[in-house]
């Protein structure tokens, strides 16, 4: 098999398909059912069980939320040989934001972002500046800095004022077109409200193409929605990797009860994200 793809990250190189945390905590974005079978499907073994496998077909990072359950479960993966470098979501339920990011900078994180659902609360709220000092806390902990977002306009304003980020979290689906906190911050675990319309992925990848900045794009599945056929899936694959620049990579999310979706996806990027 080819040596997957990488790209840098600041100092470090990350690998352009990155997996993503969500189905191990039991987030589908797609149906209460989905929810639960992650939730029972991804114990702690069956979690580090599948970094390993990414591991072994040449994926180098991992991105997922930085709550105690998982920060916990990435060192029973360092502990069982892990070597991928994690990129940090900020679990925005907790009340000491910045106490998250210190634990996140002592956990051997290469980055961290402020999260997509708390950002866009934010925005809509009027105080997306209230995001600018957990940054600063990022920033001062050595980290990569990064913001999430759902929503495209986020990026216009961060770019437009030159805000002081080295990558940004970006979903290529406008879930909060109507507010909502993301589903764990929530209490909920619902999924089949949230919004994916074609078009948003448009408008999203004209500011992931027009900023200089490093992006790590997400949902390219859509959550479940365009998994039909493996047709589906590598025109997802395809249409994602030709709509970022080549220094970005994609984050993607892997359920492998069912089949081998590790391989596929690995060669899915080895298709068409080479750099």
């Amino acid at each position: 098999m080819p040596d997957m793809p990488t790209v840098p990250f600041g100092p470090h190189r990350v690998s352009r398909l990155i997996i993503g945390g969500n189905p191990f905590s039991g987030n589908s974005h797609y149906s209460p059912a989905l929810n639960e079978e992650m939730a029972d499907y991804f114990t702690a073994d069956r979690i580090v069980r599948t970094l390993l496998r990414c591991q072994s077909l040449g994926m180098r990072t991992v991105q997922t939320r930085a709550d105690r359950h998982l920060m916990r479960v990435l060192r029973e993966y360092r502990n069982a040989g892990g070597t991928m470098d994690w990129i940090a979501q900020t679990a925005s339920e907790l009340a000491d934001l910045e106490g998250n990011v210190r634990q996140i900078a002592a956990q051997g994180a290469i980055g961290a972002y402020h999260h997509g659902s708390r950002t866009d609360r934010l925005w809509a709220e009027g105080r997306i500046d209230d995001v600018l000092p957990l940054l600063q806390c990022m920033r001062d902990e050595g980290l990569q800095v990064g913001v999430g977002t759902h929503i495209p306009e986020v990026i216009d304003y961060i770019e437009e004022r030159g805000w002081d980020v080295d990558f940004y979290m970006a979903c290529l689906y406008n879930l909060n077109r109507k507010p909502r906190d993301g589903a764990i911050v929530a209490g909920g675990m619902a999924g089949e409200q949230d919004l994916f319309h074609d078009e948003d992925r448009e408008a999203m990848a004209r500011r992931i193409l027009a900023t200089d900045k490093t992006v790590l794009a997400f949902k390219l599945l859509a959550a479940n929605r365009k998994t039909a056929t493996p047709a589906d899936r590598r025109e997802a694959f395809r249409w994602a990797f030709a709509h970022i620049k080549p220094g970005d990579a994609v984050v993607v999310g892997m359920f492998p009860k069912y089949g081998d979706q590790v391989r596929e996806n690995v060669g899915y990027t080895l298709e068409f994200g080479a750099v």
